[in-house]
């Protein structure tokens, strides 16, 4: 059964679309303004919002932001807020302390912007694709001339890989810059492919 993500997406015109695309790199940037709710359905606020009021937590440095994280809990919007998808405030993460991915990575990407860090929010999978609700969040940034992937809720040296050493484990759909700019990579149009066949081999 297709998801109610993917009944969204599929508009006729995008359908054709989708259908008519060559492969190509997942990592491609798409001319296309994601909306809000493409991000999850947890996603209700413009990402401007995660960035109003004062922070109570002093990082310089990316080390810093690291080690605050090192002592937050991984922990499910279902156990936390009996919702299955609810995107906390970096202020509200601060004081909880407790959150799922996208709440470490909105908490990071805060922080690598106000940093003065060019760097993105980004939402995917990671591969291979699996069925159910595999959604992912990260962070991807730039520094020295080199793009590296973020995982702000692991522990350990791998948390931080440069990008092309890992492009290959994700599948990244839709992102936002530090200008709070929404934009989609290719790798939506990869996913959806994917979807589409996988439930007409489940059907067929």
């Amino acid at each position: 059964m297709t998801n109610p993500f993917l009944r969204w997406a599929l508009s006729p015109v995008l359908h054709l679309a989708i259908r008519l695309s060559p492969e190509s790199d997942p990592w491609g940037h798409l001319s296309y303004a994601a909306p809000l709710k493409a991000f999850g359905s947890g996603s209700r606020k413009d990402f401007s919002w995660y960035f109003e009021g004062e922070s109570a937590v002093e990082a310089r440095s990316i080390a810093e932001i690291r080690a605050w994280l090192a002592g937050c809990e991984y922990a499910s919007d279902t156990n936390l807020f009996q919702e299955p998808d609810f995107w906390q405030h970096p202020r509200t993460f601060e004081q909880l302390r407790r959150g799922d991915c996208e709440d470490f990575a909105l908490w990071a990407w805060r922080k690598l912007v106000e940093m003065g860090i060019d760097a993105d929010l980004v939402v995917g999978r990671t591969m291979p694709m699996l069925e159910g609700d595999s959604r992912h969040a990260w962070i991807v940034f730039r520094r020295d001339g080199k793009e590296y992937l973020f995982e702000p809720a692991w522990r350990g040296d791998n948390a931080i890989r440069p990008l092309a050493e890992v492009r290959k484990d994700y599948n990244p759909e839709f992102g936002v810059g530090a200008d709070r700019r929404r934009f989609s990579y290719a790798g939506y149009l990869r996913y959806l492919k994917w979807a589409e066949k996988t439930e007409n081999t489940t059907v067929g």
